[in-house]
């Protein structure tokens, strides 16, 4: 494939273009398309392990595009809409072309400014501190327009808590016609002194909250959300119904519980159909589906990325909720043995990554 650098012409940098695939008789290739928007992020993790040199390698957005690579239906194909620094754009782009069924054109953009890092810091399994530097802007909704017409679903990942402004995600409940699952993790983290993350209420919440179909966040970013309300569970009661259709919670080892909306469909294609409606009239649901059994050791990071990812692919693969949520609680448990974003497609698929056997 021959790629083209085209430049932006709001000025937010380069997109990589190739020729869209056509059909034997000419046809524009017409596979359904997940689109994927998040941070590729650089990370060093230290003192995670016995290791006494820190880990360095690709995170973010790469977590849930390896579990996408094995959770969706074979039909789908994975865009990313990410925006990498000019300092780490070759590396990038080689990590991206190595995944199966991800289209790296023309959804990556090379942007003239750092690339997102993260360094963690861990004590006894435990994180004590994360630190973001880098500067990649925020999608608008000018430039993610286009592209966004090239797809049938979206995931969004705030990675860098800084994917999009506020403004630029109530654009695109309104411009987008398909379902939009939205991970809320970086929202709930301030920025202090030289990058450093700190938890935090999410600003604006209703109204993050209700410019996506189905969210989803750990326990902790839940009750931060609760102090709103006193109650997080009422809350939650209270948000699904007008404009969100479902809310998800990750427990860790716990499993994951949910909030759905009267009347919800576990099929995300029925969810834009009711945006702007009243609420339902039937009650609202609630469950937990327990996690397969209790994880002693490994690396916890990734496990939020690769069970929303898991979730909603098997979700548009037909599942209905308990079983998608059962299906993302067992893959993001197997993510707890692999280090590290790169590979762990193979890990998912209970397969040896190539030059690990």
């Amino acid at each position: 494939m021959r790629f083209l650098e085209i430049r932006d012409g709001a000025g937010g940098g380069t997109f990589l273009r190739g020729a869209k695939g056509a059909g034997p008789d000419g046809e524009p290739d017409r596979r359904p398309v997940l689109g994927v928007l998040g941070t590729l992020v650089w990370d060093t993790i230290r003192n995670r392990d016995i290791r006494v040199e820190p880990l360095e390698e690709w995170g973010g957005i790469g977590y849930a595009l390896e579990a996408l690579t094995v959770a969706l239906p074979e039909e789908w194909e994975i865009l990313p809409l990410v925006r990498v620094g000019r300092d780490l754009a070759e590396p990038a782009l080689r990590y991206l072309r190595d995944l199966p069924r991800v289209r790296v054109e023309p959804g990556v953009v090379v942007v003239p400014h750092p690339n997102n890092r993260v360094e963690l810091v861990y004590r006894d399994g435990v994180r004590l501190t994360e630190r973001l530097t880098g500067g990649v802007p925020s999608w608008s909704w000018p430039q993610l327009s286009p592209l966004l017409g090239l797809c049938d679903a979206l995931y969004v990942n705030f990675i860098s808590g800084f994917e999009m402004e506020l403004e630029t995600a109530r654009s695109l409940k309104v411009g987008f016609k398909g379902p939009i699952w939205a991970d809320l993790h970086s929202l709930f983290l301030g920025v202090g002194a030289e990058g450093a993350r700190f938890p935090r209420p999410l600003p604006a919440w209703a109204d993050w909250l209700h410019s996506f179909d189905a969210v989803q966040m750990n326990e902790d970013e839940f009750k931060l959300l609760g102090e709103a309300a006193g109650d997080p569970w009422a809350l939650a009661g209270a948000a699904v119904g007008a404009d969100l259709d479902l809310l998800t919670v990750t427990l860790g080892p716990r499993g994951a519980a949910y909030v759905a909306r009267g009347g919800f469909s576990p099929e995300p294609r029925e969810w834009p159909r009711g945006r702007g409606r009243m609420a339902d009239p039937a009650p609202t649901r609630s469950g937990k589906v327990d996690a397969p059994g209790a994880v002693t050791q490994g690396d916890t990071t990734g496990c939020g990325d690769v069970w929303g990812a898991t979730a909603f692919a098997r979700l548009l693969a037909g599942d209905d909720l308990e079983a998608a949520m059962s299906r993302a609680n067992a893959q993001a448990a197997r993510n707890v043995g692999h280090r590290g974003a790169r590979g762990l497609h193979h890990h998912l698929s209970g397969r040896v990554a190539p030059g690990n056997q």
